[in-house]
Order: C-alpha cells, then structure tokens, then sequence
C-alpha cells in the first residue's frame, strides 16, 4: 500500500500567484452565470503589477482590471463593469465574478487534450494512487448525473480516503473510515444503500462512491 503524504499549504498575503514573479501561465475555465458547468478550458496568461490584473485567455480575450474603490478584490473591467476577485480556490488559483460569467483561473495548466483523452480519469493516475475511477456526481438540484475523477488511497480494514474533482476543478478527500465517513476541509452528509455509498458535500453536491472502489475487488 502507498503511503501518501498531505501537504498542505498556508498561503497569506491578499494573492495565491505561486511565483514572486508577476505573470504566470495558467488555466482559465469560463461558467455562464448560473451554471455549474464550465463551457470552455483554455490555457490563458495570468498578469498582476500594482494591484491591475490582465488575464489573457488563448481564444483571444483579454481582461484588463483595474482597482475599484477601497475594497479589497473588487475591480472595473476595461468596460467599465465591476468584477470581483474571490479566494474559493484556495491555493490552486483565483475566481473572477464578471456581470455574465465567472472565471476560474487555475495555475496548473492541465494535461494537453492528448493526455486527457488518454486518461479519463486526469488528473488522477495508478502511479500516484492505488485505483482511480469515474465517480457519479451532480449539483444537488440537478437531475442528471455527471462523472467525476477520482482517485483511491486504500487502507486496512475496508478504509478508504479518495480523492475528488468537483465539476468546478476543485480537488478535495473524503474519508471512508470504520464507524465514520467525513471530508477534507467540508461538510459531509454520508449514508449507504446497499453496495453504493451516497455523499452529500456543503449540502450542495452528491457524489456516489461504489463499495467496490472503497475496498478494491
């Protein structure tokens, strides 16, 4: 059994850009409002100098933002617009909030689309974890499911902690341990109906997690 290390990182100061330097290469993902699906991955340039922001995305788009008010976060688009920064992304990247649309900005590019095709479960593979697989997952609204990568970490005694991508790119563990089940750092609401576990994370997502991934076949 591997045994895998969390690091996890303390990040202070008002940005999360991994460099001292003030641009970087990233990964944009575009969300139309109201949905909690991305329409469009891209690559982009992530640029700040003296609290202006330029995100410029592969497709051609650029943003440049600039300061608005005392408020922390809170800028105009070129414009004119308001559009405000928000940290939900903890050290993975930044998530812009524009009139029409929120921009996620992640500073892991991401596999090339050769990779992913090659992976469906990207960014999960069995050189770093013990099995991964595709997890249903929907809003908890929705009606459909979708699938989610995953990858597994087994223990002992039919215990588990996988690892999850949201819809939104975010990355998160739940722990599937003897008497409990909980998550990394959110809520969980955890309960099994025969051969299948069915999560609940922030009262907002579910997630259906098969024994079989818990405690390998």
């Amino acid at each position: 059994m591997r045994v895998h290390t969390l690091l996890l990182a303390v990040v202070t100061g008002l940005w999360a850009l991994p460099a001292t330097a003030d641009w970087t290469d990233a990964r944009c993902e575009i969300y139309p409002k109201g949905e909690d699906r991305a329409e469009q991955t891209l690559p982009c340039t992530f640029s700040q100098r003296q609290g202006y922001v330029t995100i410029t995305r592969e497709d051609g788009v650029v943003h440049e933002l600039a300061p608005s008010g005392e408020a922390v976060g809170n800028f105009r688009d070129q414009a004119g617009r308001p559009v405000y920064r928000q940290s939900g992304l903890g050290d993975q990247g930044l998530i812009f909030r524009f009139p029409d649309e929120s921009l996620y900005v992640y500073w892991d590019r991401g596999p090339t689309t050769t990779a992913a095709a090659d992976n469906p479960t990207w960014p999960f593979s069995t050189a770093d974890y013990d099995a991964t697989t595709l997890l249903r997952c929907r809003a908890l609204t929705a009606e459909a499911f979708g699938q989610c990568p995953a990858g597994i970490l087994r223990m002992d005694e039919g215990q588990a902690s996988i690892v999850v991508q949201s819809p939104a790119g975010e990355q998160f563990t739940i722990n599937f341990m003897t008497g409990y089940v909980n998550a990394t750092n959110r809520s969980a609401e955890a309960s099994r109906d025969g051969d299948t576990w069915t999560v609940v994370i922030d009262g907002q997502e579910v997630y259906e997690v098969p024994l079989a991934a818990i405690e390998g076949g």
